[in-house]
């Protein structure tokens, strides 16, 4: 082989050696994210960024939050794209997460950035609770629909209503903070007792309530709206109730975990998640986004569900949790489903 030959075979080597170390840079996301969506997320983000491999590691909120906590000397992801923003709080009094302002943070309603400087997280999307109520099956079983939190606690209702277990499920979280927050602590595990009469079990799911509502299996689901409006439009006989008292909501969030070995593969997924084309991706399960004027309207969403959303105190739901959570466990958890 001739010098010139070999210059240029040692060349394409180089090169292809260092295409396929650009390929295969890859990342560990922790994520809470509906499973139906974690392929399309990764592929509009691979449309950005070929180079950048994203593994998801995927559970319910409590069991994400969870492994993070546990693995906080020794992290194993690179970053968190989707858990929810009380959780990420929690995570941030830890020093789990590394502060980063991606690329046009500027462009998010200030409810969806963290308040620090540069910001520890980043919302994306909000989640807002609901209850998911089956006409038919109601009718059959001769209940009145109800019209609020309250209400749920009639005795009309025992066995009747599902509600996700707030240890993993992030709506089920939400779901008992709102409550502690609107009702005060006392009369808050007061009406959760009276509730928990009226369940027929806890689910580890935040939409499986609802879509179990949907199909027939029990009357009554607490859920969060969204998923509502989605079985409704795929023609199951639901009314989206929008409890008179308020609703709690929380938001889905993106963060960086401290110590990742991939700090600019894990920066420019941060920047992808709070572009306009991810608020548009993320609007399919979503109705509300962290850049306004983007969400598109969603069929049958309930009206005036904005006006009902409460003051979150998220500082309070961080704080708290632990604490809400084995109290919660010790007097409820005879009810949730096998894991």
């Amino acid at each position: 082989m001739n010098f010139k030959l070999t210059t240029a075979v040692s060349a394409l080597t180089g090169m292809l050696m260092a295409t396929a170390a650009i390929a295969e840079t890859e990342l560990t996301v922790y994520t809470a994210i509906e499973a139906e969506d974690l392929a399309r997320y990764a592929e509009r983000f691979n449309e950005v960024h070929p180079d950048i491999t994203v593994n998801w590691v995927r559970d319910s909120t409590g069991v994400v939050t969870a492994k993070l906590l546990a693995e906080r000397d020794n992290p194993q992801a690179d970053v968190i794209w989707g858990l929810a923003a009380t959780s990420l709080l929690l995570l941030k009094s830890e020093g789990i997460l590394e502060p980063y302002a991606p690329e046009g943070v500027e462009k998010l309603n200030p409810k969806f950035v963290d308040k620090d400087t540069p910001p520890a997280w980043v919302g994306m999307d909000a989640w807002v609770a609901a209850v998911c109520y089956n006409t038919v099956e109601a009718e059959k079983q001769g209940l009145t629909m109800p019209t609020s939190w309250k209400d749920l606690t009639d005795p009309q209702y025992e066995n009747k209503i599902i509600m996700p277990n707030p240890n993993s499920s992030g709506t089920g979280f939400l779901d008992v903070s709102s409550w502690l927050q609107m009702f005060g602590e006392d009369e808050g595990w007061a009406y959760m007792d009276a509730l928990h009469n009226n369940i027929a079990r806890y689910t580890h799911s935040g939409s499986k309530p609802c879509k179990l509502a949907a199909a027939g299996e029990i009357p009554i689901g607490i859920s969060f709206a969204f998923r509502g409006a989605k079985s409704k439009a795929e023609g199951a006989p639901l009314e989206i109730i929008v409890p008179s008292e308020g609703v709690g909501w929380d938001m889905e969030a993106t963060a960086i975990v401290a110590g990742t070995d991939d700090l600019e593969a894990a920066q420019k997924l941060v920047d992808f998640t709070i572009t306009e084309r991810a608020m548009e991706m993320y609007n399919v399960g979503y109705a509300v986004v962290a850049i306004d004027g983007i969400a598109q309207p969603v069929e049958h969403f309930p009206e005036g569900l904005g006006d009902a959303m409460i003051e979150n105190d998220f500082e309070f739901a961080a704080n708290n949790r632990g604490r809400i959570l084995e109290e919660w466990q010790k007097r409820y958890d005879g009810k949730s489903e096998a894991e």
